[in-house]
């Protein structure tokens, strides 16, 4: 998580402020309400995700990352996947996420992948897009 906040703090216009996203991820992205997934390239972290529920029904992905040097093989895709079925074995059938502004790649995935902008369900201060998917329950064959 450390280099997604770098990476973060270099690409936001006015950096980025991790504050106490890791204590908040370790307690709410466990079972049974959340998960915090890493993927991984060999020995090297090539990725890492997490989905929270937030309520019943919806459960929200939260610090999606893929690294530099993994980006452009489809491993961003997967991860989005693996994460949507994650809150599915949650119960979760309504995803949501948000995403800043600058992270053009990631907005053209997630519209790609049945995402639709909707208003703004949260407080993030860094957030300037938030999406919205309803999940079919049907597990994809790379989880």
């Amino acid at each position: 998580m450390t280099q997604y906040f770098t990476e973060l703090d270099q690409r936001f216009p006015h950096g980025f402020d991790p504050g106490n996203a890791v204590e908040e991820a370790a307690v709410v992205m466990n079972p049974p309400n959340g998960v915090f997934v890493l993927a991984m390239r060999g020995d090297h972290v090539a990725g890492c995700g997490g989905v929270q529920c937030l309520d019943a029904g919806t459960a929200e992905i939260k610090r999606m990352w893929i690294s530099a040097g993994a980006r452009g093989r489809g491993l961003g895709r997967r991860l989005l996947t693996r994460l949507e079925d994650e809150a599915g074995r949650f119960g979760c059938d309504r995803v949501v996420l948000d995403t800043n502004g600058v992270l053009l790649p990631a907005i053209a995935m997630y519209r790609s992948a049945g995402y639709a902008e909707i208003d703004r369900y949260n407080d993030n201060p860094y957030a300037e897009h938030w999406f919205a998917k309803t999940l079919d329950h049907e597990l994809s064959p790379e989880s």
